[in-house]
């Protein structure tokens, strides 16, 4: 006979193509059996086996009725617990509705040994289901601990980040405010020096000089130490203006930009044998003193860099206008470097570099730097800039 098809649904319903009458019949008895405090006769399961008799069905019909029926009951049916005893109960219940049909058909005691082995091997796939059910639900469990305990650590981490950018917020802030009280410390120690030290060393030389003067009428050796001393005076005038220029020009405060640019151009360029150019527009001195003092030190530092690591010969400077701002582009012919690599590394280079970008940063402005074999170096810094109103 074929295969039946079974459909089970609420209320454990169960349906065969050729027997839906019996099979439903069956399924009831067989629940009622069970559902038994005590255990039942076998007359409702005897006179099952006779209407499958005179039905024209033979034992495996019953057999697949028997099965199916398992199968509906098995959601709300612990098969898979020997203890209970359900299976035993079903497996008596089978054997009495099998008894009418055996008293006809002897030969199918063989065929009634092998439903017997099917039975205990769909026994033995319910307990196995039943068990795989119960392991699938402490893998739920442990997939839920893991989901909680993944966004747990999303939210600690996610913490963690917000912190990280606020102590660098603060971090950058309170390097923006190093950096200004580093500026306003060098234009007063510059000050100092021009206003104090140079006009002590000049005083000095003077009061030399009239010594030479009145010296001259005495001793040789006298007037050889006197112009020693006035040489020393000199050089120490030199090196303070040098270091004085250095820390803070103060071409820049009294005169602007482009002129303190051209004084430090100068000297670097006799200093180290190097072509300087520069080229600007005369709207760059509309910019405040901050955003002036900025565009100072970043030509300072990069010309430093070309000075001790391009091994340049012509260094090209240009300040010009673009909308919405003021670039400087300071660019060589030397040899190139890595520029990602030089940032990341621990040295004084990157030291300088970082702190030409945190200072073009702190007036709103923007700096990049581009390096290619071949192509030399270009150190490019733009800040906001509005036509008639500075910055």
């Amino acid at each position: 006979m074929d295969d039946p098809a079974i459909g089970i649904g609420d209320g454990e319903q169960i349906m065969t193509k050729k027997t839906p009458e019996l099979s439903q019949r069956y399924l009831a008895a067989l629940r009622t059996h069970l559902s038994a405090r005590r255990p039942s006769d076998a007359a409702a399961a005897r006179g099952l086996g006779r209407d499958v008799m005179t039905s024209g069905f033979d034992t495996l019909d019953l057999a697949r009725m028997h099965e199916e029926a398992l199968v509906a009951l098995a959601s709300s049916h612990d098969f898979a617990n020997a203890r209970n005893g359900l299976i035993r109960r079903a497996g008596n219940f089978f054997t009495a509705a099998l008894i009418p049909v055996e008293k006809v058909h002897r030969a199918t005691r063989e065929s009634f040994k092998q439903l017997q082995e099917r039975a205990e091997t769909l026994r033995l796939h319910t307990a196995a289901l039943a068990e795989g059910n119960r392991q699938l639900k402490r893998e739920v469990e442990r997939r839920k601990a893991g989901e909680a305990a993944v966004k747990k650590g999303k939210e600690h981490y996610h913490r963690l980040f917000v912190q990280s950018q606020l102590m660098q917020k603060k971090l950058r802030h309170l390097a923006r405010q190093i950096l200004s009280a580093q500026e306003d410390e060098r234009r007063k120690i510059s000050r100092e020096l021009h206003d104090e030290v140079v006009q002590t060393l000049v005083g000095i030389n003077v009061g030399l000089a009239a010594l030479g003067k009145a010296a001259s009428l005495g001793p040789r050796p006298l007037q050889v130490k006197i112009a020693r001393t006035q040489r020393l005076v000199e050089k120490s005038v030199s090196a303070v203006h040098q270091f004085a220029r250095e820390l803070r020009p103060a071409v820049l405060d009294d005169l602007g930009l482009i002129p303190a640019l051209h004084a430090y151009m100068k000297c670097v360029a006799a200093r180290e044998k190097l072509k300087i150019r520069l080229t600007a527009f005369a709207g760059v001195e509309t910019l405040d003193s901050a955003r002036r003092t900025v565009l100072y030190r970043v030509a300072q530092e990069a010309l430093t860099n070309v000075a001790r690591h391009a091994q340049a010969s012509v260094v090209n400077v240009s300040l010009r206008e673009i909308p919405g701002a003021i670039r400087m582009e300071v660019h060589d012919n030397g040899k190139s470097f890595q520029v990602q690599q030089t940032l990341s590394a621990k040295t004084n280079q990157r030291l300088g570099l970082l702190g030409m970008r945190e200072r073009v940063e702190m007036v709103g402005g923007t700096l990049t730097i581009e390096s290619a074999p071949g192509q030399g170096t270009t150190v490019r810094a733009e800040i906001p800039f509005r036509p008639g109103g500075g910055a």
